[in-house]
């Protein structure tokens, strides 16, 4: 009877075992030991076909490894988060700009694709001034390339009339934008991307939780001068003090860096408008939560553009005008000479010329000691023509779906 329990009581132990060993194993695979100043995880990608696409990118959702978060243990004193698609030659000067951003290890930069590549993955992993986190748009068109809501080959071409595409049988023949026009995935995954991006990052990241602080959201394509950690927290402190109605933060302005050193030290407050507050977008929680008010009517406006529905919003669905706080001296630079909205060919080692000479323009007038507001504009809803691009339902309950699905 004894030698019954012990040898039960061996078999048990064998097995217990075997699990611990698999777990390991499994571990290991999803784990890369860095040096000895910290530890970097990264999860295991698999590219090899669009169903193991699909499934690193839920998996790594889930998993959420922080890349040298052993490196940097203390809580983000800010958060940026970027949203990629496939400009490596871009991203790398975004990443050389973080890189010589003073302050930049005290913040969590959060990497969100909806193009996947070894190359643009691998640059991220290289990452190791601050902690990062990579996430995927798990709808992507790469994902869906011949179905919704990639481009259906069933789907009416752009411009066809609608009694033709009716006529046709096409699959979204009742659904043209404002202006006749049939959908293009590439064209709507932007829009999908920002705002599945702002739910997850708000309600999904697990090191975010009891985050208050405003979340940075910027692009590929754009390039933060050395005080950025600097002036976004001089920001914040000004909006404390002298403008604690204002909703938004706009750390970059579209103008470029005439005039910085006047500029440097100087504000304004405006209401949102698409076209001047789109760059280096500060959202905090309290704002996030009045936009998911709003969830329906973002997600049924008929424009292809993030921050033109925003627009529309502020004042309508958003009973007040959304307030924007604004550097005059801008923070964030715009390097992209190619992508959605410019059909020219990609020149990036120009744009690294105009960084350059930015940098050289910039570099006596940052780092100031205290901003000031000089000038307020009322914050009043700016009506303008919609673009269209986005009168397909399926679009729509996507959008909203978001929410919940995530």
């Amino acid at each position: 009877m004894r030698f019954r329990l012990l040898k039960k009581n061996f078999i048990a132990v064998v097995a217990l075992l075997a699990v611990l060993l698999t777990l390991f194993y499994i571990m290991l695979g999803t784990k890369v030991v860095g040096s000895e100043e910290g530890v970097t995880q990264t999860a295991k990608f698999d590219y090899g076909t669009i169903i193991s696409m699909r499934t690193s990118v839920y998996d790594s959702n889930f998993k959420q490894l922080i890349q040298n978060g052993e490196r940097f243990p203390s809580e983000p004193e800010m958060v940026i988060a970027v949203q990629v698609h496939n400009r490596p030659a871009y991203l790398q000067m975004l990443i050389r700009s973080l890189e010589n951003v003073k302050g930049i290890e005290k913040a969590l930069v959060i990497f969100s694709h909806d193009y996947f590549s070894e190359e643009i993955t691998q640059m991220v992993k290289e990452i190791a001034f601050c902690k990062v986190l990579q996430i995927f748009f798990p709808y992507s068109t790469q994902l869906y390339p011949a179905e919704f809501p990639g481009q259906d080959p069933r789907d009416c071409p752009r411009d066809m009339p609608k009694a033709d595409a009716l006529r046709a049988g096409c699959s979204n023949a009742e659904h043209p934008d404002s202006y006749g026009h049939y959908r293009e995935a590439s064209i709507t995954q932007t829009k999908h991307h920002w705002w599945w991006k702002l739910h997850f990052v708000f309600e999904r990241v697990k090191v975010l939780r009891g985050y208050k602080r405003f979340v940075v959201f910027v692009e590929e394509d754009n390039y933060l001068l050395p005080d950025f950690h600097h002036f976004f927290h001089a920001m914040v402190e000004l909006r404390k003090i002298d403008c604690a109605d204002c909703d938004v933060l706009a750390l970059g302005n579209h103008k470029g860096t005439s005039d910085f050193s006047e500029l440097s030290s100087k504000t304004e407050t405006a209401g949102w408008m698409s076209t001047k507050h789109n760059m280096g977008t500060g959202i905090s929680r309290e704002l996030y939560y009045k936009l998911m008010g709003c969830n329906n009517e973002f997600c049924t406006y008929d424009d292809y553009n993030w921050d033109w529905t925003l627009q529309n919003l502020s004042g309508t669905c958003i009973s007040k005008p959304l307030k924007v706080l604004v550097a005059l001296g801008s923070r964030v630079l715009h390097t992209g000479d190619c992508g959605l909205h410019q059909k020219d060919e990609c020149r990036p080692e120009v744009a690294q010329q105009r960084v350059d000479e930015a940098l050289r323009q910039t570099e006596s007038a940052l780092f100031v000691s205290q901003l000031a507001i000089k000038a307020q504009s009322p914050a009043e809803h700016q009506p303008h023509m919609k673009n269209g691009g986005w009168g397909d339902v399926r679009d729509h309950a996507l959008c909203v779906n978001y929410a919940a699905r995530l």
